[in-house]
C-alpha cells in the first residue's frame, strides 16, 4: 500500500515569495507528522541556492488530509532547512516559532482575513475587456450574476479547506468585482499561520480546475478600486480581560519606530494600497480608533462596549507573509503587555 503526499513549502522570490510543492509516493499508510520523512529540492530553481550547492531541505511541520486527491492522501507543508538543517534564510517560520515560545503564557491568537481576486485573460473577473464594470457599491457581499463572479471556484475552496480540516471561519465577496476574502481562526500564531499557507495553496489548485487564476496583489487595478488585504485580528488572555490591554497593545503599535518597522514588512506595494483612501490608512502614519475602518488599526464597537476582546491591524497587504505580521505583533504587543504588568 502507499499513499500520495503533497510537501509543499515557500520559496525565495522577492519581494513576494511563492507556492511550490511536488509530489512523494510513501509505503504504508499515513502515520502522523513524526513519521514522514525529510526530503529534498532543487534550490537553484526556487530562489533560494546557486547551482554550485543547490539542495536544500524540506522537513515537515504541518499536514492535514488532501481533499482534491482524497482517500488516504494528505497535504505536507515544509519548512525549508539547509543541509546542515539550520533553517534556510527564507525560512520566516523559525523566527516565529522562537517568539511564540517565549510569549505563551500570554496565550495570544489570531483571524486573518485573506482577500485575494480572481484573474482570467489578464482580467479580473466581472472586468469586460478593454473597459471597467460599475462603480463600487454593490459587489461587497453581493448577490446576483451581474455583481458576484467566481462563486463557483469560491465555494470549491471552502469545501476543499473544510473538507482539509483547516480552520476556516467564513468567506464573503468583497468589494472590488472579481474579488473575495476567506478567514482562518481564531488560531494560535503558528497554526494560523500554517493553516492560511496550506489555504492558499489550496486556492491557487482549486482555481487551477476552473482555468482561473487568483492572486494576492495588494492592488491588481489602478485607480479607484478598493486594494487586497489581510487585515489581522490580535488578542491575548489579558486583552480577552481588560479594555486597558486592549488599549496598551493599540498604543504600542504606534511608538517610536514601530509603526514603519511593521509597515515595511506588511507585503510589497503596501504604498499603493495603504494611501488613507479606501478604507485604509495612509501608510506613514499610525492611529488607531473605534469602528474605525480608516484607522491603522480598528477596536471593534463591540469590544468597546464589552470592555475586552481583540484589535484588528488593517495594515497587512494580501500578500503578507503571515509568520512575519503575527510574529511582529506577537513582539509588539506582548512585550508592551508585559512592561505594562498587564498578564
Amino acid at each position: 500500500m502507499t499513499f500520495k503526499a503533497e510537501y509543499i513549502w515557500i520559496d525565495g522570490t522577492e519581494p513576494t515569495a511563492k507556492l511550490r510543492s511536488k509530489t512523494k509516493i510513501i509505503a504504508g499508510s499515513p502515520a502522523g507528522l513524526d513519521a514522514l520523512p525529510i526530503w529534498g529540492f532543487d534550490g537553484s530553481s526556487t530562489n533560494q541556492a546557486e547551482g554550485h550547492a543547490s539542495d536544500c531541505v524540506l522537513k515537515p511541520v504541518f499536514t492535514c488530509p488532501d481533499p482534491i486527491r482524497g482517500g488516504d492522501d494528505i497535504l505536507v507543508l515544509c519548512e525549508v532547512l539547509n543541509i546542515d538543517l539550520t533553517p534556510h534564510a527564507s525560512n520566516t517560520r523559525a523566527a516565529l516559532a522562537e517568539v511564540e515560545e517565549k510569549f505563551a503564557a500570554q496565550e495570544p491568537i489570531f483571524g486573518i482575513e485573506q482577500e485575494y481576486t480572481f484573474f482570467k485573460d489578464g482580467y479580473p473577473l466581472g472586468f469586460p475587456k478593454g473597459g471597467f464594470p460599475a462603480p463600487q457599491g454593490g459587489y461587497y457581499c453581493g448577490v446576483g450574476a451581474d455583481e458576484i463572479f467566481g462563486r463557483d471556484v469560491v465555494e470549491a475552496h471552502l469545501d476543499n479547506c473544510l473538507k482539509a480540516g483547516l480552520g476556516i471561519s467564513g468567506i464573503n465577496a468583497e468589494v472590488m468585482p472579481g474579488q473575495w476574502e476567506f478567514q482562518v481562526g481564531p488560531l494560535a500564531p503558528l497554526e494560523v499561520s500554517d493553516q492560511l499557507w496550506v489555504a492558499r495553496w489550496l486556492l491557487y489548485r482549486t482555481a487551477e480546475d476552473f482555468d482561473v487564476a487568483a492572486t494576492l496583489d495588494p492592488k491588481p487595478v489602478k485607480g479607484d478600486w478598493n486594494g487586497a488585504g489581510a487585515h489581522t485580528n490580535f488578542s491575548t488572555k489579558a486583552m480577552r480581560e481588560s479594555y486597558d490591554a486592549i488599549i496598551t497593545a493599540a498604543e504600542s503599535l504606534g511608538e517610536g519606530s514601530k509603526p514603519l518597522d511593521h509597515v515595511k514588512n506588511y507585503g510589497a506595494g503596501i504604498d499603493d494600497r495603504l494611501t488613507g483612501l479606501h478604507e485604509t490608512a495612509p501608510w506613514n502614519e499610525y492611529s488607531y480608533g473605534v469602528s474605525n475602518r480608516g484607522a491603522s488599526v480598528r477596536i471593534p464597537w463591540q469590544v468597546e462596549k464589552d470592555g475586552k476582546g481583540y484589535i484588528e491591524d488593517r495594515r497587512p497587504n494580501a500578500n503578507v507573509d503571515p509568520y512575519v505580521v503575527t510574529r511582529l505583533l506577537v513582539d509588539t504587543c506582548c512585550s508592551a503587555l508585559e512592561k505594562a504588568g498587564q498578564v
